[in-house]
């Protein structure tokens, strides 16, 4: 499959279950975690879970041109993939990401035994019984993920950007 049919089949398929409460921090970096929960496509009936987190960093009000740093997310659909092609590729279609770095760390990559729905029940109970409000619940494809969690990730910048904006101004007014 190509960068473009990942990318329609994770724009179809991801789904925001549980998004994280608190925005992206205007003063510092961020950390995003999030469980990534897709159907497992090599034992049929299982459910892949992938945690992890995105650290984004702080954002700035100069920022250098659109040419966003994605570190972490093994982009590795093709051996000809490059990121610069993958921003491009964005870019074509109207989609930017703001000029920041987006730094993936997987921690642990589990099957869960039980099909997806199940396993959205479970992890969502999870959270709400440990009342984490920073992790966010998405499920999306197995083979494209990483497009899945940057969907996710882009929901929360679009999410808060009004407010994140605010408070960088008056952070900036406030430090003259």
């Amino acid at each position: 499959m190509d960068i473009y049919n990942f990318w329609l089949k994770a724009l179809k398929s991801t789904e925001i279950i549980r998004p994280r409460v608190h925005g992206l921090l205007s003063n510092q970096d961020t950390q995003v975690p999030y469980i990534m929960l897709s159907e497992s496509s090599i034992n049929l009936g299982d459910t892949v879970v992938r945690k992890g987190e995105v650290v984004v960093e702080k954002p700035a009000l100069v920022l250098p041109p659109a040419s966003p740093q994605l570190e972490g997310f093994e982009f590795a659909v093709d051996e000809n993939f490059k990121q610069d092609a993958f921003v491009n590729f964005l870019l074509v279609r109207g989609v930017t990401l703001p000029s920041m770095k987006y730094n993936n760390t997987t921690n642990s990559l589990e099957v869960f035994d039980g099909d997806l729905a199940k396993a959205v029940g479970h992890y969502g109970n999870l959270l709400q019984r440990q009342e984490n409000v920073t992790t966010g619940l998405i499920t999306g494809p197995e083979d494209g993920w990483q497009f899945s969690v940057l969907v996710y990730i882009c929901s929360q910048v679009a999410r808060h950007a009004e407010r994140d904006i605010r408070n960088l101004l008056k952070d900036i007014k406030e430090s003259r």
